[in-house]
């Protein structure tokens, strides 16, 4: 299904050159001479690699036919990471530069979707928001409230992150995956 540089957005998945890409960014340009055109940041959803594209404003480009799959992320080994198909039990593995940043925020049994170019697996697409435990930080001096500063603070994944000082090791948090931010501590229990 072809889509217009007019209807480009961040996260929209589009097909060059027999290739799928996800826009990471875009910008319209409206110069005093000439046409308009659209400045592309995409990223291949097979290797990783991000490339900048420019477009003539109102040029058409194919969507690529992706299939999702719900799975199931089972553990990793060297540097794939497995996942099994919870509806048929398959397993599948993806390397580490398959998965990008992504692979910071997988945490055993956590679903997920994988996503399928022409029957391949190539890539996921992990939930916008996880919840992950503080696994080593600086203890919080007393005395510092929620709107100090910040420290870094390695997550039960391996990711780090800055959290407020009054964060503990132990503590349950919050964390947007497309920014790596700190949103909010749950309650756990």
């Amino acid at each position: 299904m072809p889509v217009s540089t007019t209807e480009f957005r961040n996260g929209l998945k589009i097909e060059l050159d027999k290739e799928p890409y996800v826009i990471v960014e875009f910008q319209h340009v409206k110069p005093g001479k000439g046409g308009a055109f659209v400045r592309t940041k995409m990223k291949s959803l097979r290797s990783g690699n991000v490339i900048d594209r420019t477009f003539r404003s109102g040029e058409k480009l194919d969507t690529p036919e992706l299939e999702e799959k719900t799975m199931q992320y089972l553990y990793a080994a060297d540097k794939d990471r497995v996942f099994m198909d919870t509806a048929s039990y398959e397993q599948v593995s993806l390397n580490e530069k398959q998965l990008g940043e992504n692979i910071s925020y997988l945490k055993e049994n956590m679903e997920i979707k994988v996503l399928y170019y022409k029957g391949q697996p190539i890539n996921i697409d992990i939930p916008m928001f996880v919840e992950l435990v503080i696994a080593q930080t600086d203890p919080g001096i007393r005395g510092d409230t929620a709107s100090g500063g910040s420290k870094p603070a390695t997550l039960e994944t391996g990711a780090v992150i800055k959290v407020p000082f009054y964060l503990n090791e132990g503590d349950l948090v919050k964390v947007d995956t497309r920014t790596g931010t700190f949103i909010e501590r749950v309650k756990q229990g």
